[in-house]
């Protein structure tokens, strides 16, 4: 009998929660990977600060990557009171302008020769390589447990001259080179 009852029950909140996750990908929100990395590396923008001041900030996008589109929608807004720009890159002489540096897994073949190029620059680097953080990037965007969270290379940040905020810190999933 309590069986019965609990299919009941159970049937209608299925349906419900099936609708809702229906039109919340209807009305706009955040529904593909690709979407939530592009967020992601928007969103890391607000919690890192940069030597020097200026009116821009660029997310240059390396390679063969999924991001471009999604960042697209971001492009012009202003983040912590600059200008965001994307842009794709293929090389070191394209760089300096560069404040965030989005290496997909794409390359990963080639994710030591673009960490040499950005050693020591004001630069944060960010792949959705699960390795990148080992290898010395400064943030690895990795899927656990049917989610998207994101790992730290405390010291890689600290060399690149960047200061991340304790908040983000934090929210990741691990952080390496330093304590939280």
């Amino acid at each position: 009998m309590r069986l019965r009852t609990l299919r009941r029950i159970a049937a209608p909140l299925t349906l419900a929660f099936g609708l809702a996750l229906a039109m919340s990908s209807t009305f706009g929100e955040v529904t593909s990977e690709a979407q939530l990395k592009a967020a992601y590396l928007v969103n890391f923008l607000k919690y890192v600060e940069w030597p020097g001041s200026r009116s821009t900030v660029s997310i240059c996008l390396f390679g063969r990557e999924n991001l471009g589109h999604y960042l697209a929608s971001y492009e012009g807004r202003q983040i912590a009171g600059r200008e965001l720009r994307v842009r794709k890159v293929s090389g070191p002489d394209q760089l300096p302008d560069c404040q965030a540096l989005f290496v997909p897994d794409t390359e990963e073949a080639r994710i030591g020769a673009v960490l040499r190029w950005v050693d020591r620059q004001p630069i944060l680097t960010v792949s959705d390589v699960e390795t990148f953080v080992r290898d010395g990037g400064a943030i690895a965007l990795i899927r656990n447990d049917g989610r998207l969270q994101f790992d730290v290379n405390a010291e890689t940040i600290s060399r690149a001259n960047l200061k991340a905020s304790s908040q983000m810190l934090r929210l990741a999933r691990q952080v390496t080179g330093a304590a939280r």
